[in-house]
């Protein structure tokens, strides 16, 4: 995808010289190359999502309160979204290849730690390590397209496969999550990583260019030290303020966080070489296409781990099972990622985005209306399929969205700003949808929970649904019932949250984004 900036208009023989130096077209070489890079690039989703089917389980194995289950699940996600800029610099400067290759082994050997771990500290650690790492291949990944390809219409190609392969792996977490989880314990899946970085580390050297940023600068790191600040103590103020209500350090966690991020933003408009150019905020589509990737996936994100949830300890599935009912939304997914670049060549990609997650709204309309395990299944795959549409939709266009309307010297900086949303997104949704639907079960179950009930199957019953489930033999006839009309409350608020913020979004791109024309035309000036 090519987006003009300048407006300008060029005489027939200028139009020609200009198209004589034509760009080389890729060979059998750069397209193997691309289908190398989409093996991590499945991997960092896939790892996103591969423990939604297996939280009960691993939750009951590592005794994890619903507090350090929730970290379980994004602390992988936060990380790789606090480290993702500065990881993107550094490759630059030590050359993304060989970047891309040490980040590959750090991954697979977290990975055998969190397959392996003994407690739910020890996974937290795991999974907080897999995210750094994590953050290595991303920008790698998609910044070696750029090296791949010099022709515009390709590497657009190259970033739409990029960015439909991550959100498969997202999709297919699940589906890989239960089938091992069937056969295996709940730490098999993680290590999937390992056949792939053998794989990686045997061919990348032959397949993949090495890439150095000419008269690329030092790493500032002051600001390295500022963006991490910046970011976890919100991220913390955020869970705990969900978790538990307004408190005194959740609340001066949050605005420590934001007292940062302005530093943060100060230091780098006075810097000659910033970590993160923040000029690239000047340009409409880039921080609109930013914004729906991240609020887009904050709704998809929380809403993928209760749909996990409720197939499980709602339904009674078994994880395989789950999974395979995972498999209708991963294809609309895939579909709408192939379908929306097809389509964007003949309609403004605002507004096939816009309509995309219109049917998300549906979607989400839907899961509003559960009832029971007998009439709800059929509704939260279709609800949710719908949901994946969007997904699909703004993980094919988004990114290109993103990384075609900075500057092409800029493209690195972009890039790396787009995963950051992405996996930022997925990571909030978990802990802002996760809790609301905690905070709603534990006030649904406040009074419906009997007296005469031991403190230990209290805590339990009040804790979280995974939790009592754990129990669910000892417990008074009728109770593990309410628990689950609990559980789908909570999931009707996300839902209507979901609905809510996916409409503005809509709005949003449909307004904002309508003076970026259809792929391959220029853009209005507005």
């Amino acid at each position: 995808m090519t987006v003009h900036h300048d407006g300008t208009v060029s005489h027939p023989a200028t139009a020609a010289q200009s198209k004589a130096p034509s760009p080389a077209r890729a060979g059998v070489r750069q397209w193997l190359g691309l289908a190398l890079l989409s093996l991590p690039t499945i991997l960092l989703g896939l790892d996103l999502t591969l423990l939604h089917l297996a939280l009960p389980a691993l939750a009951a194995d590592l005794q994890a309160t619903s507090t350090q289950a929730l970290w379980i699940m994004d602390a992988y996600g936060f990380m790789i979204a606090g480290f993702l800029i500065t990881m993107g610099t550094l490759g630059d400067r030590i050359g993304r290849r060989k970047l891309l290759l040490i980040g590959s082994v750090a991954f697979a050997i977290a990975s055998v730690i969190a397959a392996f771990s003994t407690s739910a500290p020890m996974l937290i650690a795991a999974r907080a390590a897999l995210g750094v790492a994590g953050a290595t291949l991303m920008p790698s990944t998609l910044a070696l397209i750029s090296n791949l390809f010099a022709d515009p219409r390709e590497r657009a190609v190259g970033f739409g496969v990029w960015a439909t392969m991550f959100a498969l792996g997202m999709a297919m977490g699940p589906i890989v999550g239960g089938a091992l989880l069937e056969h295996f314990w709940w730490g098999a899946g993680f290590l999937l990583a390992v056949p792939i970085v053998a794989l990686l580390l045997v061919l990348a050297p032959v397949l993949l260019p090495e890439y150095r940023a000419p008269n690329a600068g030092r790493i500032d790191l002051v600001s390295v030290v500022i963006l991490l600040a910046a970011m976890l103590p919100v991220i913390y103020g955020i869970k705990q303020i969900a978790k538990f209500g307004l408190s005194l350090d959740a609340v001066g966690a949050a605005v420590a966080g934001v007292l940062f991020t302005v530093l943060f933003v100060w230091r780098q408009r006075r810097l000659s070489d910033p970590l993160l150019d923040m000029s690239l905020f000047g340009s409409r589509a880039f921080s609109v296409a930013l914004i729906v990737l991240l609020f887009g996936l904050v709704a998809v994100g929380g809403t993928m781990l209760l749909v996990t949830q409720y197939l499980q300890l709602v339904a009674g599935f078994s994880p395989l099972v789950a999974g395979l009912w995972m498999g209708p939304p991963a294809l609309a997914m895939v579909a709408a990622g192939i379908g929306a670049p097809l389509v964007a060549h003949y309609v403004r990609p605002g507004f096939v985005v816009s309509a995309a997650l219109a049917l998300s709204v549906v979607g989400y309309l839907m899961l509003t209306q559960l009832g029971d395990a007998a009439t709800g299944v059929a509704t939260v795959i279709a609800g949710f399929s719908l949901a994946y549409l969007g997904l699909g939709t703004i993980a094919a266009l988004g990114t290109g969205l993103v990384v075609g309307s900075a500057p092409a010297e800029k493209a690195g900086s972009a890039s790396a700003m787009s995963e950051t949303v992405q996996d930022l997104g997925v990571s909030l949704g978990i802990a802002i949808l996760g809790s609301l639907v905690t905070a709603i079960y534990r006030g649904t179950m406040l009074d419906r929970i009997p007296g005469t009930l031991g403190e230990e199957a209290r805590a339990a019953v009040s804790d979280s649904l995974w939790a009592a489930s754990t129990i669910a033999v000892d417990l008074p006839a009728g109770l593990i019932e309410d628990a689950q009309n609990a559980f789908i409350s909570g999931f009707n608020g996300a839902a209507i949250f979901s609905a809510i913020s996916v409409t503005i979004l809509a709005i949003l791109a449909a307004v904002m984004l309508r003076h970026v024309g259809a792929l391959g035309q220029p853009d209005e000036r507005s």
